[in-house]
This record gives C-alpha cells, structure tokens and sequence, in this order.
C-alpha cells in the first residue's frame, strides 16, 4: 500500500495548478493527479497550415467530437448548450481564448441588491489580493483604469486594438456606450520566460510559441519546483472514506489502466462544475448513499453555463481575421441590473476580431450567405477577412432543475459512469440574450455591417462550467463552507467553478484561480485545526 500523502489534488488545471503552488511552501506532501498528460508546442495545431481544420476533429473543444483516451464522454444531449473542456495538465488553459475579466463586487450580493439568487458568503474585497497574485503569476496584459470594471493592474501594457478594435471602438463611440481595452493573458511583452505574442494564429485552440498563459507554463513549474509530485494519465474513480466519514484516499486507474489506491490525509477536489459532481455522485457509499458531501442534495443542482447571444456581420473595411487574440475589446454598458429592460442582472459584451477563411467558409456555407456556383469566391472576398462578432455573455442565474447527474448507460473508457447535463435556458436569459442581440445589431449597423447573421445561443458555448457544489455558510443550502471545505467532509475541499453562487456576466476563469489561492491561504492559516 501506498504511503498517505499530506494533500491529494484531484486535477491540474486552473484551480488545481493555482491550488499547488499556493500550498507548497507549507513543505507537506503535494500530490496531483490528472488524468490528461503534459502537452507538446510543437504538436499543437498553430505549428502547421491546417490549424483550423484541426479544430474541427483532434483539437475539438468538445471532449465528445475529438474523443481523446484522457476525454470522457458527456451525455449533454438535454441541453441546447453543449460542454467543452480539455483534460490535460493545464486543463482547458490550454484551450481557452485568454479573456481575463474578473467577477464585479455586485456580482457577490445578487440577493441583496436584485432579490435573486443568492449572496456569497465571501465579498470581492476578500479575492482582491489573490486577483493581484494570479495576474502576476499568469501574465496578463491590459489597460488600468475601466469606469466599469474592477480597478486591475496588469503587468503588461494591453493587446493593440487592431483593425478590428479600431472599427468597434468607433461604432460604440457613436452610440455613446462604454468600450474598454479587454485584460487577457497574452504577453505583450517579454515575460517570466514568455515571449510576446507574435500572432501565430487564433488563441484557440492552443499556443505554439507560449504567449498565451496556460497552467503548465506558469504555475506547474514553480510547484512542481517547490516539490509537488503531478502524477500524469491518472484517472480518479472515486474518493474514498474511513469509519469516521473522513475522506482517507481515492481509487484511480494509472497510465496502465490498473487500478490503484492513493491514501491522503487531506483531499482537494479541482474537476470543473461537471467533472466535480459527477466525481463526488461516484464516490457514494453506505454513509453517503446520495454521493459524497451530498447531505444538501445540492451537488449537480444550480449549472450555470453562461448562455452566449452572438451576432456578426461583415464591414467593407478589412478585419483582423484570425490574428490573436480574438477578443481585444470589451463593454460593460449592459452588465447590470436596469428595471426598464425587463429582465434582471446583465451582461457583459464581447467583441470578436473575425475568423479565419475556413471557419468562414463553413459558417457561412451553413449560413446561406455563401453561394455555390459562379459567385462564389466573390462572395467569399467580401466575407473572409471583413467579418466583425458581438457576443453578449449572458448572466445565468441558478436553477437547481439545470443539473449534472450520473448516465445510466454512457461509462468512461475505465467503465465509470459518465455525467448527464440536463439543462434549460431560463425566461429571464432569454429575455437578456435578446436585449444583447438588438445592441449587437446596433453595434454592427453603426459600424457599416451587413449580411447580419445570428447564433443564440452558441451551441458549442459551454466553456463556463459554474455552480454544481455552491459556497455557503449554511449546510442545508451548500455544498462547501466559505473557505471551500466540504460541510459534510471536513478533510475535503473544493476549488474550481462549481463552488460559484452567482455566475455574473464574464468569463470565469480569473475569479476560478482567485477562489483557488483563497481557500490554500485559508487552509495554510487554519492548519492547526483543519479537521475540527
């Protein structure tokens, strides 16, 4: 049997990686296991001139269509939303576009200020020092200084506007609403071993050269140089528990597909707001019949997705098409909640640079802006390379029938029960995404664009995985307490999106890392009574 180590981590990807680090100089025995592997630059599809259909199988978004050994499958056929992921050390850093907002301070009292939902049980000012940290441990670039947005400072100065930026920025001028340079984590310049981003190509789905900030080239290697053991192609059945209802371990199948089991004294989850729930249902026993840490019958219950509303059109002027990164703009002239718009919160609007001619081709094939026949490269020259995209991120609102479940049928390639999404788009988004498609389309007439063409939602939009194993103080209502420690398993703790309240109306990543070293300093300050 395996020597129990001090704290097991389960998954290496934002939350996880950030967890590791912040941890390590306690000294303890860190272990991480992920059931992804270390990724390679050179194999990533931004090295060759076939990136973009690449996208479209092997580099997939959605773990259902590329289908890798370290995917499991999701059953998300109930929903009109479709998850995507990556498993990999890094996780979906490796895959996402970089965008950096964080959560706004209202986001953390939605009850109080709307009558909706619930508050936090923590507030913004608690995450400040640890949004800092992560911006300087990931690199990001951007603008101080948003009216509407959390006061940032970012170490590197913000992404060009571009072409594309140049065009938007004088619409959203014209109308009188608010435009701000967006915060990602793309190097500007030179930094901590990253060189600047030379627009090799789209930040999705990954980044040759290394500019853009993914965890196993920004965390991984300090953690793992301040002595944390990352154990790579390890796949987490279960989390097992003792005769007092501690959690003592977990049952993983290692690179050879044979099942083992690693003792822990302590266990912490970080497998996104699908990966965690399906993983603590896995885990019930005869003390935790319904699944571990499921006393409130809340694990899985409350999915919040982010639905995106996007509209594009196409300008006269050229875009940037596929150059990186694909967000250089941002608004929040809608995020929050105005009575006379008929719906409550709001949402945050992205704006896209364009897309690359095969993306185009086929979108607009589907569209049926592009024809066959004698005019079709002519119509492809006016499309391809002039292409502008708004995208209002609509704030999703719990709702406990939105939930992930265990398939009665669907196994993983080791046979463990994969997750079921059954999910609905809510009256009150509906209305929202609508309220973003017609300032969307106000955007692109004002700034000369025609042959307009709507995704709402976007199908395969569900990067935000939120809300399966919520934060709270009181037990019957959560899943975990304020500083992330299971209320029914008190040696088990929880970092990833999945302990969201609220979804707000941006991208959740930065606020996902900010949670993650907010519970390690949580726990580094109550090491004394971590069991109590």
């Amino acid at each position: 049997m395996k020597d129990p180590v001090d704290v097991l981590i389960i998954g290496a990807g934002a939350s996880g990686a950030a967890v590791a680090w912040s941890l390590a100089e306690t000294r303890m025995h860190i272990l991480c296991l992920e059931q992804g592997g270390w990724m390679n630059p050179a194999e990533y599809p931004s090295t060759g001139r076939d990136w973009e259909a690449k996208f479209y199988g092997e580099w997939s978004s959605s773990p259902n269509v590329r289908g890798r050994l370290e995917d499991y499958p999701i059953n998300d056929d109930n929903s009109p939303i479709k998850v995507v992921n990556y498993n990999a050390v890094g996780g979906s850093t490796v895959m996402y576009t970089a965008h950096w907002p964080r959560l706004h301070p209202s986001d953390f009292k939605v009850k109080t200020l709307d009558g909706v939902a619930d508050d936090w049980p923590i507030d913004y000012d608690a995450l400040t020092p640890f949004f800092e940290e992560n911006d300087r441990m990931m690199g990001t670039s951007g603008l101080s200084g948003d009216p509407l947005s959390p006061l940032t400072h970012p170490p590197m100065p913000q992404q060009p506007l571009g072409l594309s930026g140049a065009i938007i920025g004088k619409a959203m001028n014209k109308l009188g609403w608010h435009w701000w340079p967006s915060d990602t984590t793309v190097a500007t310049m030179d930094y901590e071993g990253r060189a600047r981003c030379i627009n090799l190509g789209h930040c999705t789905p990954a980044c040759a050269q290394g500019a853009k900030s993914s965890t196993d080239i920004t965390y991984w290697p300090h953690a793992i140089r301040a002595g944390v053991e990352l154990r790579t192609h390890c796949r987490v059945r279960e989390i097992s528990t003792d005769e007092n209802g501690m959690a003592s371990g977990v049952v993983y199948y290692d690179k050879d597909g044979v099942e083992q089991f690693q003792p822990a004294h302590v266990v912490i989850i970080a497998c996104n707001g699908v990966g965690t729930p399906r993983l603590l249902l896995n885990s019930a026993s005869g003390r935790f019949p319904n699944g571990l840490a499921n006393s409130s019958g809340l694990v899985g219950k409350n999915l919040m997705f982010h639905p995106y509303a996007q509209i594009y059109g196409f300008v006269k002027e050229p875009t940037d098409s596929n150059r990186a990164p694909p967000t250089c703009l941002w608004s929040k002239e809608f995020y929050d909640t105005d009575p006379s718009r008929g719906f409550v919160r709001g949402y945050g609007i992205q704006f896209g640079r364009g897309a690359g001619p095969v993306f185009e081709a086929v979108a607009s094939e589907q569209k049926g802006i592009l024809p066959w026949g004698a005019d079709h490269h002519r119509v492809f020259r006016k499309l391809n390379g002039h292409r502008l995209a708004v995208s209002a991120i609509c704030e999703d609102l719990p709702e406990e029938h939105n939930r992930v479940t265990l398939d009665p049928v669907l196994k993983d390639s080791h046979g463990i029960p994969a997750p079921k999404v059954d999910y609905t788009i809510s009256e009150n988004s509906r209305k929202m995404m609508e309220h973003g498609l017609a300032r969307g389309r106000e955007i692109l007439e004002t700034a000369g664009a025609t042959d307009i063409c709507i995704n709402n939602p976007i199908p395969w939009g569900g990067w935000h995985l939120l809300g399966t194993a919520r934060m709270g103080t009181d037990p019957e209502r959560s899943v975990v307490n304020e500083w992330g420690r299971a209320h029914d398993v008190k040696n088990l703790f929880i970092v990833d999106g999945s302990i969201f309240v609220t979804s707000g109306g941006v991208n959740p990543t930065s606020t996902i890392q900010a949670l993650a070293l907010y519970i390690a300093d949580q726990m580094k300050q109550r090491l004394a009574n971590l069991f109590d």
